[in-house]
């Protein structure tokens, strides 16, 4: 069975590297969503019990759930803080990554495994990549979806971006570069051109 290639994304924060994924899941790979295995740790108890230790009490709502946008608020204030979330979450976080590509891999109906993880190079992951895809957006189309979505505004981009690799960075080390500061087809169209070759 010839192995399976593993495809990372790359690119600035709401640059639509989730729309990618997911182009990229529609025509046959398999997605493996980092942001969405850590919102279901969240949930868990032993990770609960970490983060009440870590920033006490104020970052959970009345219902004893983590307030991801108070938390957020919290861990983006310096790097150690960013660092202590990162050490709770991110470890348990890329072993379902690990248990999830072994299982993908098995499955002979999925083209490649696609890395939707925002943090792939902080965390040293592109290095289990076979294909890197960078996603091109201009920082204020990207301000403009993050807002429109109501995710955050300028400051919170600047903050958050403080403590990831620069884009030039992510960007050179990219196989592909897709621009996306347009609409959903050119998008596709360009997906479509260089898919033949990101699954060889």
């Amino acid at each position: 069975m010839n192995k399976k290639p593993i495809i990372g994304i790359l690119g600035g924060i709401a640059s639509g590297k989730s729309t990618l994924a997911k182009e990229l899941e529609n025509r046959g790979c398999a997605v493996i969503d980092a942001d969405a295995i850590a919102k279901q740790l969240l949930g868990t108890d032993d990770v609960k019990k970490q983060i009440r230790d870590q920033f006490g009490s104020g970052v959970f709502d009345t219902a004893g759930q983590v307030d991801k946008a108070k938390l957020a608020d919290m861990v983006f204030t310096g790097r150690a803080s960013v660092e202590a979330i990162n050490a709770i979450v991110h470890p348990k976080v890329l072993k379902r990554t690990e248990e999830l590509i072994a299982q993908y891999r098995n499955d002979a109906a999925v083209k490649a495994v696609v890395l939707d993880i925002p943090l792939l190079l902080e965390t040293g992951w592109e290095k289990r990549c076979d294909k890197l895809i960078f996603v091109d957006c201009s920082r204020s189309a990207r301000l403009e979806r993050a807002s429109k979505k109501g995710l955050f505004d300028e400051n919170q981009l600047k903050k958050r971006e403080n403590f990831q690799i620069s884009l030039d960075k992510k960007q050179k080390i990219a196989h592909y570069i897709v621009d996306n500061n347009k609409n959903l087809s050119e998008l596709t169209k360009q997906i479509g051109e260089i898919f033949p070759a990101l699954i060889s």
